[in-house]
């Protein structure tokens, strides 16, 4: 009996790609969402360290790699329909979200209208010089 390669029992999409939800090894909370491809996902594993497919970018994004808030891995799990994958990480800095708060989901639906529930740690002009 052969066994597939790991990567190999995930469902992709259309696109070749996989949701992707980072997670506080330590707390459980939800930093944030982005796409994996099958190099991404194998980079993640081989590099201990989050690295995704950005979509506006069309290339490998390795996580930190601007702002210096690198995710370090811990786990990866894949969930019962095998088509997501939750990445248990270290973030190094505090900061998950390029809008300098420690993680994307940051508003919260009250009275029919998103609201931010979640003060910026950080300017991102301070995290992101692009000068």
């Amino acid at each position: 009996m052969s066994t597939s390669h790991w990567v190999d029992q995930i469902k992709w999409d259309d696109k070749g790609l996989v949701p992707a939800i980072a997670q506080d090894y330590q707390t459980g909370q939800i930093l944030m969402m982005a796409w994996m491809n099958r190099e991404a996902l194998m980079l993640t594993e081989q590099e201990q360290r989050a690295v995704y497919w950005s979509r506006s970018r069309a290339r490998l994004w390795r996580k930190g790699e601007e702002s210096g808030h690198v995710q370090k891995l811990h786990s990866l799990q894949l969930d019962c329909d095998a088509d997501v994958i939750l990445l248990k990480v270290e973030q190094i800095g505090g900061i998950a979200c390029h809008t300098g708060r420690p993680h994307c989901f940051f508003r919260r639906l009250h009275a029919g209208e998103w609201q931010e529930s979640v003060a910026v740690a950080k300017d991102p002009k301070e995290i992101y010089n692009h000068e």
